[in-house]
């Protein structure tokens, strides 16, 4: 009665809720009310204080932004580092936008991007349903078989919502994808064997991106290192977050280089034990972003207490060349 049997009828009813899924299009928001505010004023309101709490820097002009990585923890939990991540963002005006979010129940494929445009209470972000289809096609034996992971993922959502606060209404189109874990596709946890796998995904989305540099933006929500309990661990946070910590800024050292080996060795070194949730998709920013360089804006690490366990979180921006 609880659908709790891998029985006919829970497949049936499965399959049946994955198909009604499909064929909406339209992502209607899932964390509304419980995660964010449900009335749109309300919302804007809640968004620009966060926005608006950590004082705006100075950005030199003449440098493009390519990419920003943002958190997708709890809005108020990671309150900086989205302040710090779309505070990169001033006076730019994408007219697309690369969404790469975390798959965490995505088990079928190593990336799922959907053609579905995200509704929230700020309005409709329409998506980009050709260069959805190029890359659906690109690499069909590492893509989902369906979108229905996206219907409950709050990674992707979480950045549309600071999109559309600071973006003008209906002045951009998203590519939304979400990245799965490696080890669900790649026999090796190496980059090549990663790239072997997921090469002509990644060529799209690089050919994408290079069709017009300046007008599309990538972002990336990822949180890092998740320790505890909570995520396997033995030991409490507070004894694994040192060796976290320096983890996570190995592999933030590595992103600001475009140090795709370094990243990857990196993880490879501790077995990916601090569960880094974001690495898929930040191995994927590192292998189609243009040549540029990164710049990390904030890290922070928040603790819950009643589990002992801690995630780590970091705000990046991606510059390329200065303009001439």
């Amino acid at each position: 009665q609880s659908f709790l049997l891998n029985s006919d009828r829970f497949r049936e009813a499965r399959d049946r809720i994955v198909s009604c899924f499909a064929g909406e299009s339209v992502r209607v928001c899932s964390h509304v009310g419980s995660a964010y505010p449900a009335g749109p004023d309300e919302l804007r309101r809640r968004l620009g204080e966060i926005l608006s709490s950590v004082p705006g820097g100075s950005h030199p002009p003449g440098r493009p932004v390519h990419a920003i990585v943002s958190p997708h923890i709890d809005l108020t939990a990671g309150k900086k580092g989205y302040a710090c991540a779309y505070g990169a963002l001033d006076g730019a005006s994408p007219s697309r936008v690369i969404v790469l979010g975390i798959g965490h129940r995505l088990a079928d494929g190593l990336f799922c991007p959907t053609e579905k445009d995200f509704q929230t209470p700020l309005g409709v972000a329409r998506s980009d349903k050709a260069a959805v289809r190029r890359l659906s096609s690109s690499a069909a034996a590492i893509v989902s078989r369906n979108d229905f992971v996206h219907r409950s993922e709050h990674s992707i959502e979480f950045q549309i919502l600071f999109l559309q606060q600071i973006l003008r209404e209906d002045s951009f189109s998203i590519i939304p994808v979400l990245c799965g874990s490696i080890l669900s596709c790649v026999p090796e946890y190496r980059r090549q064997a990663y790239l072997d796998k997921s090469g002509p995904f990644l060529e799209t989305l690089r050919a994408i991106l290079a069709e017009d540099p300046q007008g599309t933006l990538l972002v990336a929500g990822v949180d890092l290192s998740h320790i505890g309990p909570k995520f396997g661990h033995d030991s409490p946070a507070s004894l694994l977050e040192p060796q976290a910590r320096a983890h996570d800024q190995k592999l933030l050292e590595s992103l600001c280089d475009m140090d795709a080996e370094g990243f990857w060795e990196e993880s490879a070194q501790v077995g990916d034990r601090y569960n880094v949730c974001g690495f898929s998709a930040l191995a994927c920013l590192l292998e189609v972003l243009p040549p540029c360089r990164g710049e990390v804006l904030s890290y922070d690490c928040w603790h819950e207490e009643p589990t002992r366990s801690a995630v780590s979180f970091a705000s990046m921006v991606f510059k390329g060349e200065k303009k001439r």
